[in-house]
């Protein structure tokens, strides 16, 4: 999930720093056990990307839910992402987790990104076990995003909704878990500053650009796994 299509290219704000002073997260600390570990002994921290909600005037507040799905594969742990299709108004072209708004039917922010989880990418329950949360992300289009942390265990097989998801893909933990892919951006509009973070990642000569919600959502999983150990 991310926002409206944005007023600007991404891809072409200048970087304006880069994290490479800070730590990886160790390999073991990215196992699958020591996730569920974690998210089972240690508090929530407070984000460190809280999102930058309530920028723009006369949005009203919603509640939305993504889901975070960690798949379990035999080398290492993967991160489930989409990619949304081009001439989408609301995702057009970008990185998302998959989730949504929360609706009256949700009995809460689980059921929700589990729901659309299912219809967006065709990953069924019985193959997702939850293990945490992360702290709420506000986004500039008022959407208070609950992203909710699972272990995903394969073989699964995806269907993705075709007039929605260009594209679902794996990158992996460890990559993202590494300081020194977060790169730093500023962009000064009339009347609006926004400053977001990018994780570029490239396979199989693709290039996948991990910007704005999404990679900020990332870098609080970066800092919740960082609570409580040294480096």
């Amino acid at each position: 999930m991310t926002g409206i299509r944005p007023i600007f290219d991404p891809h072409a704000v200048p970087v304006s720093a880069v994290d490479a002073h800070l730590p990886a997260l160790p390999e073991p600390w990215l196992k699958a056990a020591a996730l569920r570990q974690h998210f089972s002994e240690v508090s929530l921290a407070e984000p460190e990307r809280p999102g930058d909600g309530g920028r723009l005037p006369g949005m009203n507040p919603r509640q939305a839910a993504v889901l975070v799905p960690l798949v379990m594969r035999e080398t290492e742990v993967t991160v489930l992402l989409t990619r949304r299709q081009e001439q989408l108004r609301h995702h057009g072209g970008q990185i998302s987790f998959p989730g949504g708004a929360i609706d009256a039917t949700d009995a809460d922010a689980w059921a929700a990104a589990l729901r659309e989880a299912a219809e967006e990418i065709g990953l069924g329950a019985e193959h997702v076990e939850p293990i945490g949360l992360l702290p709420v992300y506000t986004t500039v289009t008022a959407y208070s995003v609950q992203p909710c942390v699972a272990l995903v265990r394969p073989p699964f097989d995806l269907h993705l909704q075709a007039d929605e998801v260009a594209e679902a893909f794996e990158v992996p933990l460890s990559f993202l878990m590494q300081p020194a892919h977060h790169r730093h951006h500023r962009l000064e509009l009339p009347g609006l500053s926004r400053e977001f973070l990018s994780m570029p990642w490239s396979n199989q000569g693709r290039d996948y650009f991990i910007w704005g919600a999404t990679a900020a959502m990332l870098r609080n999983l970066y800092h919740q796994l960082r609570q409580g150990r040294s480096l």
